[in-house]
């Protein structure tokens, strides 16, 4: 009995010294198998494409890596590209692989049930690892969190305003909006418009502002609506409009750049009334039925590592980049304008509770009518 005991005990103990790490090394290893099966795939299927908005230089970097499959960019704004996308496929053509674009857009191709989800297509386990991203975990701005995979994110810089007509110092909350001197003098983009959700998204989920404080804007500031970009930019340099509630901050800077009286107040300047965190055209998603499956994984995988997220930070001399949502690469060189700030209370405006617009634009509507 006792000799047997003994002889139960040492196997355990050989079981659990020789065996399991082989195990766990072989588990291991089996994503780096698979990977380079992947790779070798997709370099068979020669291509992928990708729907997309805004910056190149990341699939630049991308087909410097992998020069055997080439990289096809269909480009255009965020309507164009959902257009063009859902007609083709209801014309039963599935040309699209890999899609990047904003939030308004991705929730309608995610509701036309264009998307394949993207967990399953993860595989690098520096991609895996959720501990390297924000708040330890992997984002999604659909509603059951797999398709729509958000990979950077940026201070929501929410309102412009005139040099010559606004003093910022006098400025320290949003409601001083509700001041009777601004009254009829705040524009704000038309919610329906591509890139117009997210000052209103952020105002109407905040709990320290709300439904209730939106209804005061309307009514008591007196908010006019817009749906060029361009235009509310020209209407502030003008002086016609001296405050704008704007997702575009970038058409202001722009503007300031060339001489005209106009800035953007720093997004955490109103910080007690918390700070919007925003995604816009920083979402990528797996089309279904795509034609290069392989390719497709091969280029998410990449495009959320640590190289491809450091790429998509550094897109060139005259553009800052994005804010990887990867905590794990540097962040030092990016403008202040993009950095987050440690102890903030930020308002993401992505997500399960706030992925569908319609019911912000729905609310707006509804008090503008």
């Amino acid at each position: 009995m006792i000799r047997n005991s003994v002889l139960s005990r040492a196997l355990i103990v050989f079981t659990l010294h020789f065996c399991l790490p082989s195990q766990a090394a072989g588990a291991e290893a089996g994503w780096e198998i698979e990977w380079e099966r992947t790779i070798k795939a997709a370099e068979q299927e020669g291509q992928v494409t990708v729907y997309k908005i805004a910056h190149d230089a990341e699939w630049q970097a991308f087909q410097k890596k992998f020069p055997k499959i080439k990289v096809v960019l269909i480009q255009g704004n965020a309507a164009q590209i959902q257009q063009r996308l859902l007609a083709e496929r209801r014309a039963g053509k599935f040309l699209a692989d890999v899609v990047r674009l904003g939030g308004g857009t991705t929730t309608s191709l995610y509701k036309a049930k264009a998307l394949d989800p993207i967990g399953p297509a993860l595989m690098l386990a520096e991609v895996t690892d959720v501990s390297k991203w924000l708040d330890g975990r992997h984002h999604y701005n659909d509603i059951d969190n797999q398709y729509v995979f958000v990979y950077a994110a940026f201070p929501l810089h929410l309102l412009g305003y005139n040099q010559k007509l606004v003093d910022p110092k006098t400025l320290t909350s949003y409601w001083d909006l509700l001041d009777p001197k601004w009254k009829g003098k705040i524009t704000i983009k038309d919610p329906k418009e591509p890139g117009g959700g997210s000052p209103l998204l952020f105002l109407y989920h905040n709990p320290q502002l709300g439904p209730e404080y939106l209804k005061k804007l309307f009514s008591v500031a007196g908010l006019t609506l817009v749906r060029d970009d361009r235009q509310q930019t020209d209407w502030l340099a003008a002086g016609k409009f001296p405050i704008t509630l704007t997702s575009k901050a970038t058409e202001v800077e722009e503007a300031k750049s060339q001489g005209l009286p106009v800035d953007v107040l720093d997004a955490h300047a109103f910080k007690k009334d918390g700070v919007g965190l925003e995604a816009g055209g920083t979402m990528l998603a797996l089309a279904n039925r795509a034609p290069h499956p392989n390719a497709a994984k091969v280029l998410i995988n990449w495009f959320l590592s640590r190289e491809g997220q450091t790429a998509i930070q550094k897109t060139g001399a005259n553009d800052p980049g994005q804010n990887s949502l990867r905590e794990d690469i540097p962040k030092e060189h990016l403008p202040a304008s993009l950095q987050r700030q440690k102890g903030v209370k930020y308002i993401r405006l992505w997500g399960a509770e706030v992925w569908d617009r319609e019911v912000v634009t729905k609310f707006v509507n509804d008090l503008v009518k």
